[in-house]
């Protein structure tokens, strides 16, 4: 009995995502139990549909804390991403390219990936912390997303090509959603089984120890950044197809969210330890808890913030107590 109570166990670095786990659960079933519609179909494709574009920069951000870094530019990458899809879609009497959307929307995912890696070579090559580069590009973004046009907001309904997007559904799943899903998957898989995951955790872990060992520790920076922007600009597309919108003022604080979502995940801020699956199961924890004021009716919706903050300070400190000590 002992012996298996002990092999149940859950080891120390596993510890935060059964406790981000268990929070989901009771959270979930508290908030169907109390408000009528809660457990529904619908609300719960609702949850991961209206959330996709910040859960796509959360798993950017997944890998990019996992390596000890940070990305405070996601929001306004998904800002810039879905004003330049919009105005590329627009015809050209209404200001804007008259592009097909398969080649815009590719467009949009080179711009950002590229984006990405150029903030990536610059942490790398001169050695500069990732919070100064990448909030700096946050600037950049945002004034580009904002001059990038006269108007704050572009609507894009009824444009041919990109009305099959808005439209598709599958057992109530529409497109964001379907996506969100399955780049969850893509990046769970990646994580684990890829070279590019291992050295992305082994990085974070120690990076001196990682050229020792002879990782591709500068290339695999680089990418992790790219790969940050790339998720953050399918965001902003994803923020076009459910808004059918661009948008140059959304994703303000986006990045806290992101980041939030990945600490109640149960990654570690220092790098080095934490799972993907664990953000998707912290940003549905976020979904919960965002939604909740709708349902109260005259519940602050600042309330939330409250939750949010307490939540993440309490997995922070459990992160403090369970994880062992990097060397």
């Amino acid at each position: 009995m002992t012996d298996l109570i002990h092999r149940l166990r859950p080891k120390p670095q596993h510890v935060p995502l059964v406790a981000t786990a268990a929070v989901f659960i009771l959270l979930y079933a508290v908030a169907c139990i109390r408000y009528e519609g809660f457990a529904s179909w619908f609300q719960a494709t609702s949850l991961i549909a209206d959330n996709a574009p910040l859960g796509l920069a959360a798993i950017g951000m997944t890998f990019v804390i996992l390596s000890g870094g940070i990305d405070l530019s996601v929001g306004a990458v998904i800002a810039l991403s879905s004003i330049f899809l919009a105005s590329c879609l627009v015809p050209p009497d209404q200001g804007g390219a008259g592009m097909h959307a398969g080649v815009a929307i590719p467009l949009t995912l080179v711009g950002g990936t590229a984006f990405g890696a150029v903030m990536g070579a610059v942490i790398r090559v001169f050695k500069l912390p990732p919070f100064l580069v990448t909030l700096a590009g946050m600037f950049l973004v945002r004034g580009l997303a904002l001059v990038l046009t006269e108007q704050k907001r572009i609507s894009i309904i009824g444009v041919e090509s990109f009305d099959p997007l808005v439209d598709f559904l599958v057992f109530d799943f529409n497109l964001p959603a379907i996506v969100f899903i399955f780049a969850t998957l893509l990046a769970v898989a990646v994580a684990k089984y890829t070279r590019f995951g291992r050295t992305t955790y082994a990085i974070g872990g120690n990076e001196d120890s990682a050229n020792l060992m002879g990782l591709p520790v500068g290339s695999t920076t680089v990418k992790i950044y790219a790969l940050s922007s790339l998720c953050a600009a399918a965001g902003g597309v994803l923020h076009a197809i459910g808004s059918q919108s661009g948008d140059a003022s959304v994703g303000y604080l986006l990045e806290l969210d992101a980041i939030a979502a990945v600490v109640i995940g149960g990654t570690l801020l220092t790098g080095g330890y934490g799972y993907v699956i664990g953000t998707f199961l912290g940003l549905l924890i976020l979904a919960v808890i965002t939604v909740i004021p709708t349902y109260e009716g005259d519940l602050n919706a600042w309330w939330t913030r409250i939750v949010i903050g307490v939540l993440l300070l309490a997995f922070i400190l459990l992160q403090r107590v369970a994880q062992p000590r990097k060397t």
